[in-house]
């Protein structure tokens, strides 16, 4: 068997088929990691969640920030619409409600023992460990798939606090929770999240830390596979691997193989001309 994690894809179909054919992906022996962001920007989001839908042995899935996006939008709390937001395919579908209800049911965070990975679309606080990073995220994913998880959106949207606390409670303890998971690139070098500079390092604000490099991280020693964030560049990074090389911007979906070492990388070009907003990069 081969285990493979794979980058934001965001409706990008034609790609990931073309990366599974480059790596020879055999749902039946195979495993793939899905780094979050499986919707929104690209042109087959309906697409990219039903193969995933057809393949729940092989195919392992966590939450990012355009999922939840999508989930938000569908539930009419759209106050945060993007006019590059490409949800359609997947609003507008006759199984649009199986797709939602699947998708709400994915984890935040997604952690394999036997191979020694874990797998976020962001990133973590340094305040937790591995196992406090499954209990936090089974906190959301409860609301999630629970009988009320409507409600969650109307709260999900914001930046605070900015600031882990154990004694956070209710909707903001969630937030916060989320924006660890989803959307997290930087931390102040006082521990605040810093999640409005999206760059590359060499141009980030003074006093501020890619989140797998702040000192004393907890996870320090643990492998961690992620996306989110096409202008870091896609690499190893200590322990930690970064996987969003921007294909819906029209530029590359990337894999890597992490059951055996050394780690092989994988990556195709995407077609720009396929892509609606890859000129607006």
């Amino acid at each position: 068997m081969a285990v493979y994690a794979i980058g934001d894809i965001q409706g990008c179909f034609d790609e990931l088929i073309r990366l599974l054919d480059l790596i020879n992906f055999d749902p039946a022996v195979d495993q793939v990691w899905l780094a979050g962001d499986l919707v929104n920007r690209g042109p087959k989001s309906a697409e990219v969640l039903r193969f995933a839908m057809a393949h729940p042995d092989s195919i392992k899935v966590v939450l990012g920030n355009h999922d939840l996006h999508l989930l938000a939008n569908a539930v009419g709390v759209n106050d945060h619409h993007h006019k590059m937001d490409t949800m359609d395919s997947v609003l507008e579908a006759d199984d649009c409600e199986e797709m939602l209800t699947w998708l709400r049911h994915q984890p935040l965070f997604y952690h394999d023992a036997d191979l020694g990975f874990s797998m976020v679309h962001a990133g973590l606080p340094p305040e937790w460990s591995i196992k406090k990073s499954l209990k936090r995220a089974q906190e959301v994913e409860a609301v999630l798939q629970g009988k009320h998880w409507q409600k969650f959106f109307k709260h999900m949207y914001g930046n605070k606090p900015h600031r882990w606390d154990k004694s956070l409670k209710g909707w903001k303890r969630l937030r916060f929770i989320t924006n660890c998971f989803t959307r997290v690139r930087y931390i102040h070098n006082d521990g605040r999240l810093a999640l409005e500079f999206k760059g590359e390092p060499k141009h980030k604000p003074c006093k501020q830390t890619p989140w797998f490099e702040m000192p004393n991280r907890k996870t320090a020693d643990d492998n961690i596979v992620f996306g989110h964030w096409s202008t870091l560049g896609t690499g190893q990074y200590g322990n930690v691997f970064s996987l969003d090389s921007g294909a819906v911007w029209g530029e590359q979906l990337t894999a890597v193989r992490i059951d055996k070492q050394p780690y092989q990388w994988f990556v195709i070009d995407a077609d720009p001309a396929g892509l609606p907003h890859a000129k607006n990069k």
